[in-house]
């Protein structure tokens, strides 16, 4: 039985309630409100206790949650490290790993990135050919990702990467968290149609990587990456209190502002992470309704249509996330979440124009709402992509889900050394081209 289950929920909401009366303070910085979170545990309220966590199941998150809105209180520290890897390492990793890799992320000292997708594997993601040598206390990486977010400001990535060309394809990877500021790494910005550069790609020549930084044994990478996957598609599990984005000073420089300074800026953007994908005030029911169009049926409908895809879709999170407290990991029930909200996506492309008329062409800060909703429709695209296609999803939730029979895959047990996967081969070692 969990800690919340135990001593009940009001029991929990009395005690998150009576500790913010006694340590929120909106004068102090982020990096010092963001430790006192970190050994509170009640940043990461799902995670076990002796990890920074309270472990609490998702009825509690939900309590947590609410104490800290209700107190306009910032939340824990955000990003793919915490949504995705601290979950990960406490799941696949060993003590060692726990000890040193979760606490910076539970304090927002560090923020990870994601090291997965490459040119040459597309939605295949097993058929990764980035590779990794051992080399001692070390593995060698030589090869290239894509699509990397964030990965300009990253302290580390979760690598995923070759670590057995004579093993299949599945049996033959390494999940690894690299440290990405070392010679080894090169990071080139890809610019957007948003005008943004969220996405990266990256290179690896010899780059270096400790053998004590590998998740589990080599091999069995792909497991540990399954894991990952399944958080990001299920969505934050662990966000409390208002949401945060670091902005253009990065993590570093954004440790030092105040919490309450944070927060004010936050409650101006409607309380999302990212100001660039909506701010308040850019629903399609709320446009509507101020651009006076919810008179015209086909518009009301489409509208409603959203407004009530969106509520289901809130529904399939919270159910993903109470999987995932029970299980200890999200389920392939994830894949539902990420079709719905690609779904939702798109119709607000559709729509957020629509609502707007010539001035959805508008960009910028004359643009209502600030360009909001010209950014969302022109990031929407991205939605159907990251963290795995829709139609990856709707393989998964085929076979996993409905019982169907799995799709042909000839080359599941063949050693990868004798695939022909996308268009470049695994540049061969220093060691090897002696």
């Amino acid at each position: 039985m969990r800690v919340g289950e135990a001593q009940g929920l009001d029991e929990v909401r009395q005690e998150v309630t009576a500790w913010l009366a006694a340590n929120w303070d909106p004068e102090l910085t982020v990096g010092q409100w963001w430790q006192l979170l970190s050994d509170s545990g009640w940043g990461f309220p799902t995670w076990p206790v002796e990890h920074f966590g309270r472990g609490l199941g998702f009825d509690g998150l939900g309590v947590v949650s609410q104490a800290f809105q209700a107190a306009r209180a910032l939340g824990a520290p955000g990003g793919l490290g915490q949504m995705m890897g601290g979950p990960v390492v406490l799941q696949h990793g060993n003590d060692d790993q726990r000890e040193r890799l979760v606490p910076p992320l539970a304090n927002g000292t560090e923020g990870w990135c994601q090291f997965f997708s490459e040119p040459g594997a597309g939605s295949d993601l097993a058929s990764a050919a980035t590779r990794a040598v051992r080399d001692g206390d070390e593995w060698v990486v030589n090869g290239q990702k894509v699509w990397t977010s964030g990965a300009m400001t990253a302290d580390r990535g979760m690598l995923l990467a070759r670590v057995d060309m004579d093993a299949p394809k599945h049996k033959g990877l390494g999940y690894f968290i690299i440290e990405v500021d070392q010679p080894g790494v090169e990071v080139r910005p890809l610019k957007q149609m948003t005008g943004h550069a969220t996405f990266n790609e990256v290179f690896f020549t010899d780059a270096r990587v400790a053998h004590a930084d590998l998740i589990g044994r080599p091999g069995d990478g792909w497991a540990a990456a399954v894991t990952t996957l399944a958080y990001e598609r299920g969505g934050r599990a662990g966000a409390v209190g208002i949401g945060f984005g670091r902005g253009a000073g990065g993590r570093r420089a954004a440790l030092d502002q105040t919490v309450g300074a944070v927060v004010t800026a936050a409650s101006e953007r409607g309380g999302r992470s990212d100001p660039r994908v909506a701010v308040q005030g850019t629903s399609p029911l709320e446009l509507a309704g101020e651009f006076g169009r919810l008179a015209e049926p086909v518009t009301r409908q489409d509208v409603m249509r959203h407004t009530i895809l969106s509520r289901i879709n809130t529904m399939n999170q919270q159910r993903t996330r109470a999987e995932a407290a029970r299980r200890g990991s999200p389920g392939p029930a994830s894949s539902i979440t990420k079709l719905y909200r690609s779904n939702v996506t798109r119709l607000n492309r559709d729509l957020g124009p629509r609502l707007l008329g010539a001035a959805g062409m508008l960009a910028g800060a004359a643009a209502p709402h600030h360009g909001a909703v010209t950014q969302a429709t022109l990031q929407s695209p991205s939605t159907s992509i990251a963290g795995g296609t829709d139609e990856v999803q709707h393989n998964i939730m085929g076979e996993r889900v409905l019982g169907l029979p799995r799709e042909p895959d000839v080359d599941r047990e063949v050693p990868f050394r004798e695939l022909k996967v996308g268009t470049q081969r695994p540049r061969r070692t220093p060691k090897e081209a002696q």
